[in-house]
């Protein structure tokens, strides 16, 4: 019997505008959304809530909604028994993070969707992630889970009761045990230590850390080249180059469209799970323009190109603001939008030279190697091309990319995976901080216009009367007050805009910003943030992210932010909440580094010390500022200075003090560069600056 619906009237979710809300409206579950009246009603008719949370390029939750919501039989049930929420993680993170973490303390693992049975007065008492209709492989069917909690819930309310008080206990002390809190030196050893440990997860033939899955770890891999940086130790950078080259070549990168899908299924980077999220390919643009900083190989400017004009061509609105994903799926099928089979290849490029060259390239066979189909990756070089064909290396370049444009083409009237079209305040951040990086090593202006464009739209559309950011917006629409992670976010990418275009207006939104963090977010017993503020809602208890997950921790990115504003303003508060925070965390990292990336990092920026270095010039571009933005300094902290923002305002920061002033300029460019309270005289001599920022005691060269 098919128990389908077939033109179901809307429920509640209708009126929402979040993507994977509006993929629910036309369920014949009576969904509601997550709200006091939903609530309410659970206490009022005294039924069990269930809670279902996910996101919309999520591809289990597609399939449990094809399996169970739509099935007008599953649906009966859960209306007649249950008040019945839907909560997409992205715009709710932090109901997300307690249930999650109910389902880890249960299962050991969690995952979207998350399947979460609770009381009337939110407390769990049974979760899970994806539940196939009817019991199979060992998983119980989600039709018998609702008819046995139901009567659970009816007649053994004690067993319920006892169920629930020992789930909050535990889900109050998970934020309490992330921490040890041992007494540990900030200085090099740390460092040193986290480093080897970390690279002892490394895997040295295909990249990246473990087996599988294998999603990028971008944190991690961003403080190893930093480690390599203070240790001059080569094996650290050699694994992130070769874990960068073997995500560029993979299939995880869409290598006809540019942009990255979220993970590889496999251990070798081929098999992704479709789905691109604008947060992975913003922090992997900020991975690739470092290491080109560092090897000035063109593999790294080009795939920063391609991803971010990717982002441009498919993830940003016309009010100049990103979206958030793609999904995974597209026809009903997941990956379908960008594999191929040989017989469509070889019959868009007709010529026989071509073929060969394009289908060995992109190792693309009758095969295949994704369920009878081939999803492009590159397992040989252009050079053996060029040799085995008596061709030179441009004319390969030149096949390969002719025909690469025609599969694109073709694939474009293809149909296309769904789009998540809200804005997210912290991957949108994430993205500015990608655009200056781009901006950076390629010197395209249209990469900072797009930074400070998105900028002024947060500062205009996501911001309240009273001066909170909003964390979501929409089609005109912003909502839900602004977690850490957005603010910690968006304060590091104004951070990095002012380093490009020093205008005293980013430091004082950072500013600004740190101290609402500060105010409504700071615990002063464990001297870290909470995850949402004292504005938030009170849910069960209130969470605290500290390590990384897919994202960086707000808590870490926030200790660098600190840092770098105690240097540019000079409040010792900043410097002393950073210092706090690292010396009641970085004992955790030590014991696992692989969680706590952006904290070494940050605690690497502390040991090192920032090194400043301001550019006096006619204006934001010059020859001497294009090649110190190519240079690979990660503990820098850059100003350019120009007749038409010299001011009262920036005289009044730390770093800018008597430096504006300076009598008998050069006049041509030059650069002041500072350390330890030291600095250089005004450097004409491009040679000369390089010397001395590329040294690993740069205030020894100063002197």
């Amino acid at each position: 019997m098919d128990n389908r619906f077939d033109n179901a009237k809307p429920n509640s979710l209708i009126k929402e505008n979040s993507p994977y809300l509006l993929q629910h409206a036309y369920n014949p579950v009576n969904w509601l959304a997550w709200n006091d009246d939903s609530i309410n009603l659970a206490k009022k008719e005294d039924k069990p809530i269930f809670l279902s949370i996910g996101y919309s390029s999520c591809h289990w939750c597609h399939v449990m909604a094809h399996e169970s919501f739509e099935d007008t039989e599953v649906a009966k049930t859960m209306n007649e028994k249950f008040i019945n929420i839907k909560v997409d993680r992205e715009e709710r993170p932090d109901i997300d993070d307690i249930y999650q973490r109910a389902c880890q303390l249960v299962n050991g693992n969690g995952g979207w969707p998350l399947s979460v049975f609770l009381t009337p007065d939110l407390k769990p008492f049974y979760v899970g992630t994806y539940f196939p209709k009817d019991s199979r492989y060992g998983m119980p069917g989600f039709t018998e889970i609702l008819n046995q909690l139901s009567q659970a819930y009816t007649h053994k309310k004690s067993d319920i009761n006892k169920t629930t008080s020992e789930f909050v206990g535990a889900l109050i002390n998970t934020s309490k045990d992330i921490l040890n809190n041992k007494t540990v030196e900030i200085d090099k050893t740390v460092l040193d230590e986290s480093a080897l440990n970390l690279l002892q997860m490394a895997d040295f033939i295909h990249g990246g850390f473990g087996i599988s899955p294998k999603f990028p770890n971008v944190s991690n891999l961003l403080f190893l080249l930093r480690y390599y940086d203070i240790s001059s130790i080569e094996k650290f950078k050699d694994f992130v180059i070769l874990t960068c080259e073997k995500m560029i070549f993979g299939g995880i990168h869409d290598h006809l469209g540019g942009g990255f899908s979220r993970y590889s299924t496999d251990q070798k980077w081929l098999v992704p799970h479709f789905e691109k999220m604008l947060y992975d390919n913003a922090l992997l643009v900020i991975l690739f323009s470092e290491m080109y900083q560092i090897t000035k190989e063109k593999i790294f400017r080009d795939t920063v190109e391609k991803t971010l004009d990717y982002i441009l061509r498919v993830l940003t609105n016309k009010e100049g603001i990103f979206f958030s994903a793609e999904d995974a799926d597209s026809d009903g099928e997941e990956g379908k939008f960008y594999v191929w089979s040989k017989r469509e290849v070889t019959s868009i490029i007709q010529s026989p030279l071509h073929q060969n060259i394009f289908c060995e390239y992109f190792n693309i066979t009758e095969v295949g190697n994704f369920e009878g189909n081939n999803i492009l990756n590159i397992r040989t070089s252009v050079e053996h091309l060029a040799r085995k064909y008596g061709l030179d290396v441009k004319e390969v370049n030149n096949i390969i990319a002719v025909n690469s444009t025609k599969l694109f083409d073709i694939r474009e009237k293809r149909i296309k995976p769904q789009k998540d079209d809200k804005t997210i305040l912290s991957w949108n951040a994430l993205s500015i901080s990608a655009f200056v990086k781009g901006y950076k090593i390629t010197g395209k202006e249209a990469y900072l216009k797009t930074a400070l464009t998105a900028v002024d739209v947060i500062e205009t559309k996501l911001k309240s009367k009273e001066g909170y950011l909003y964390r979501i917006y929409k089609q005109g629409k912003a909502k839900i007050l602004a977690y850490l992670d957005d603010y910690a976010f968006y304060i590091n990418s104004l951070l990095d805009l002012f380093e490009v275009k020093t205008d005293p207006r980013f430091v004082e939104l950072a500013s600004y910003y740190t101290d609402i963090l500060i105010k409504h977010f700071w615990d002063e017993q464990e001297n870290n943030f909470y995850y949402s503020s004292d504005l938030h809602e009170s849910i069960l208890t209130r969470t605290k992210v500290l390590y990384d997950l897919a994202l960086p921790s707000g808590n870490s990115v926030s200790i660098s932010n600190l840092i770098r504003l105690y240097h540019i303003t000079g409040k010792n508060n900043y410097l002393e909440i950073a210092e706090k925070m690292m010396k009641g965390s970085i004992s955790s990292a030590l014991d696992n580094p692989f969680g706590f990336g952006w904290l070494l990092s940050s605690t690497y920026l502390y040991v090192k010390k920032p090194t400043e270095i301001t550019i006096f010039s006619k204006d934001d571009k010059s020859d001497m500022i294009d090649e110190i933005n190519k240079m690979y300094i990660p503990n820098g902290i850059f100003s350019i200075l120009h007749e038409d923002n010299l001011s009262e305002t920036l005289d009044q920061y730390n770093l800018f003090k008597n430096k504006s002033l300076i009598k008998e300029k050069p006049a041509s460019d030059f650069a002041i560069i500072c350390k330890d309270f030291t600095c250089s005289p005004p450097l004409t001599d491009l040679k000369k600056i390089k010397d001395i920022l590329s040294s690993n005691s740069s205030k020894e060269r100063i002197k």
